[in-house]
């Protein structure tokens, strides 16, 4: 589990005697599109701060918008052409999106977020889901993307896990016929009021075909930006030119010669609680998990993202940024 991974790993599974290890990589992945969500419910207003004439009288400042901006370019650096759709998501009734717009990495700093207009009452992710299906169609369909990244920032408990947990496992069977590019969510939490056990239930589930499409982090205990895109490292990307997997005992369970790829998937014996990776002369010792067992995901198909998200567009001279 991610909460237990220690560097360089950025991700460890375990299931049966299986490891599945991710380590820390700062990907580059072709044809990429990522689209950022920014939490817009209740709970979020005091974390956007005062506007108006108070946001320059108070000694109150907004929080949230050096993060969104930070993260938008570096994002943007993992995006194909350097431009993210950005929301607020969780605003008015709860299930509603304000769209900002389509922003350019190279402005970040430029662009202000002063929050949404109106605060949801509700923390509603569906809608956050279909908005980017519907978005990553049609970039394939006019722009040429080939994969999807979703980064969604929370500060509270979702009110509709179960929802989400059923439309995921729809877009997996989408992914796996092809009608769907590969796309991965990033659930990111902020604050001390956030769920981690349901972002665990979430990120952890494992779909037929395609695996884990989610992941989740804390903000607080993130080191490393390259942790918020770990999700899109894969087997086929290298990190070292080998490695050595030992057992607590250090016995040798698996050993990578040319190459070391950048999720490890080796065997352990019964009992094991460690392994050690040996790479370039360094020893890194890394506890393992308690195994994760998947829900059973049956195959009905109860949510059609054909269904249109309800997106509010900034209407003229909206707040949602400035160039």
């Amino acid at each position: 589990m991610s909460e237990v991974a220690v560097k360089p790993f950025s991700d460890v599974h375990l299931k049966g005697h299986t490891v599945i290890a991710t380590l820390l990589h700062d990907p580059t992945v072709e044809g990429l599109d990522v689209a950022l969500y920014m939490d817009g419910s209740a709970s979020m207003e005091n974390t956007y701060g005062p506007r108006g004439i108070l946001a320059k009288l108070g000694p109150v400042r907004n929080q949230v918008e050096p993060q969104m901006q930070w993260m938008l370019e570096y994002l943007a650096n993992k995006d194909r052409d350097g431009i993210l759709r950005v929301a607020y998501w969780a605003t008015g009734s709860g299930a509603e999106l304000e769209l900002v717009g389509d922003l350019e990495g190279a402005k970040a700093k430029q662009y202000k977020f002063p929050g949404p207009r109106a605060y949801g009452k509700a923390t509603i992710l569906l809608p956050v889901l279909r908005d980017y299906v519907a978005h990553i169609k049609r970039e394939v369909a006019e722009r040429g993307a080939r994969r999807g990244l979703a980064v969604i920032i929370t500060d509270s408990q979702l009110s509709d896990a179960p929802d989400v947990i059923a439309y995921t496992q729809q877009v997996a069977r989408e992914i796996v016929a092809g009608r769907l590019p590969r796309i991965n969510f990033v659930l990111l939490g902020v604050g001390d009021q956030v769920d981690e056990e349901q972002m665990e239930k979430i990120g952890h589930d494992d779909y037929p075909g395609v695996g884990h499409l989610w992941c989740h982090r804390h903000a607080d205990k993130m080191e490393e930006m390259a942790e918020l895109v770990a999700v899109l490292v894969d087997e086929t990307m290298t990190v070292a030119a080998g490695g050595t997997i030992y057992d607590g005992t250090g016995r040798v369970l698996k050993v990578y010669e040319g190459r070391l790829p950048a999720v490890l998937t080796f065997d352990v014996p019964e009992g094991c609680k460690e392994f050690v990776l040996e790479v370039a002369g360094q020893r890194y010792t890394q506890p393992l998990p308690e195994e994760h067992h998947d829900d059973d995901h049956d195959d009905e198909d109860d949510y059609d993202h054909s269904m249109p998200p309800q997106v509010t567009k900034p209407g003229r001279g909206g707040h949602g940024h400035g160039h």
